[in-house]
């Protein structure tokens, strides 16, 4: 999906034109809303690298090649059935400069400061886009990521951060997608995810509750085992994560459609999952994706 030329263009571009990325934000045609007369929304998920998570399945730098990661994200968004993308402005702008994402969502990545395996992880700034650059450079929203680990102290200024950024996000009309992931720590100090449909409940329900106004706000939840207790705690809009991909990627795709039936539930938001398939397919895998979702929501093409 991107030849030689066009690499070879892009790497002169970042070298020589730094205005071309603002000229590249302001010549983008953007949809007319977020939903834009659907009643799903389908994103790519691309903010894995800044957080240092390099890794998927048994490759710890599969994210770390750039033209490969944008040529699988150009891959996913030739589908008509994906919406658009959530990334961090390096990638953003990367696929700006590629022309690719003209009349497609584009979500900015806002907190990515609590790299993977820091001592300071659960402790995550906002390092990337903030409310007011994303509302300047025309994006449709931006996302935050808060874990939640009442051991650890760096939970409260995340707190406090995201329930910032909701209320910037909706001063300026645009959404506020929270990611709320609860965490323990294990006896050899790992952060382990808590799946069970009381910790997930709960953080739906933090989450639902942070900023000045909870109009704007959307929902990112991993698919539970348990969707109507879950997916009941809250009336806001969400949207099913991907997560770590499992070595069966039917036993993801059977996970998310159970999440999908939930009437609150509006759609996907998937990274490594369809961008690193076992089989190298991203097509393939962007595709059963979409079937998914069409199915769970009695859409017919």
């Amino acid at each position: 999906m991107i030849t030689d030329e066009q690499w070879a263009t892009l790497l002169e571009t970042r070298a020589t034109d730094p205005g071309a990325v603002r000229r590249a934000y302001q010549a983008r045609k953007r949809r007319t809303s977020l939903l834009d007369g659907k009643s799903t929304l389908f994103l790519v998920a691309a903010d894995h690298p800044a957080r240092g998570a390099l890794g998927v399945g048994g490759d710890p730098l599969a994210m770390a090649d750039r033209r490969s990661l944008l040529a699988r994200l150009l891959t996913a968004l030739a589908n008509p059935e994906v919406d658009g993308v959530l990334g961090t402005p390096d990638v953003i702008e990367d696929l700006l400069l590629l022309d690719g994402l003209n009349e497609r969502v584009v979500i900015g990545s806002m907190n990515r400061g609590g790299l993977a395996g820091a001592d300071w992880e659960i402790d995550d700034r906002f390092t990337a886009y903030d409310a007011a650059s994303i509302a300047a450079f025309g994006l449709d929203g931006g996302k935050m990521l808060l874990r939640l680990v009442d051991s650890d102290p760096g939970t409260i200024p995340t707190l406090e951060g995201c329930a910032r950024a909701v209320t910037e996000l909706a001063e300026h009309g645009l959404m506020a997608m929270v990611e709320p992931l609860p965490y323990k720590r294990d006896h050899n100090d790992k952060l382990v995810l808590q799946k069970d449909s009381a910790a997930l409940s709960r953080a739906s329900a933090v989450a639902a509750g942070l900023g000045a106004t909870s109009a704007y706000t959307w929902l990112k939840l991993p698919a539970p085992e348990e969707p109507d207790v879950v997916l009941d705690t809250t009336a806001l809009p969400a949207l099913v994560l991907g997560g770590v991909p499992s070595e069966r990627p039917e036993d993801d795709l059977a996970s998310w459609g159970r999440s999908l039936r939930h009437p609150t539930v509006r759609g996907l938001v998937v990274g490594r999952a369809l961008l690193y398939p076992p089989d190298g397919d991203v097509a393939a895998a962007v595709a059963a994706a979409a079937e998914v979702l069409r199915t769970a929501r009695g859409i017919t093409v």
